[in-house]
């Protein structure tokens, strides 16, 4: 069973959290360890192991970039640890902000640098923002897919940045 299967929704990238809350709950109850407790061991397993996956799947749904992650590792697409090759260009452009970076350790400097980070942010998700909101089983081709599958990992890349530059603030 995968999360969505879970949720009893349909697969997607772009999950809505405020509508799953009412179904979290109620599957929280429903497979709560503690209503079990009288019976068979295999039972208890079995509802420990679908209270551990709702709680996975809680935490992905929370996350946008978990999600996307969760559907693309689903589909096969990715994998744990993968070493992506990222564009060259994209990968100059985050060099140029890495060396801002070394070079300048001033407010000005780093607000200018998260302004850019924003900018380049908005750049690689507009090709895919409507694949990514309008996602639909068995209709999104494999290469929209993989368009997302960039995104995610260039995304990535950006929020490591975000990071370093937040240690520096």
């Amino acid at each position: 069973m995968n999360y969505f299967e879970l949720f009893e929704i349909p697969v997607q990238l772009k999950v809505t959290t405020s509508v799953l809350s009412k179904k979290f709950f109620e599957l929280s109850r429903k497979y709560h360890p503690d209503f079990f407790a009288n019976e068979s061991t295999e039972k208890q397993a079995d509802v420990l192991e679908k209270s551990a996956l709702l709680n996975k799947a809680w935490k992905t749904f929370q996350n946008p970039d978990a999600t996307i992650k969760y559907v693309l590792m689903e589909k096969g697409l990715l994998e744990e640890e993968e070493k992506y090759e990222l564009p060259p260009a994209f990968l100059m452009e985050v060099m140029d902000i890495n060396e801002q970076i070394m070079d300048g350790d001033d407010a000005d400097t780093t607000k200018n640098l998260q302004q850019i980070i924003d900018d380049l942010q908005t750049e690689i998700y507009e090709p895919v923002a409507k694949i990514v909101k309008d996602y639909t089983e068995g209709v999104t081709t494999e290469k929209e897919l993989l368009q997302v599958k960039e995104y995610y990992y260039k995304k990535k890349y950006l929020d490591r940045i975000r990071k370093q530059l937040a240690g520096m603030a």
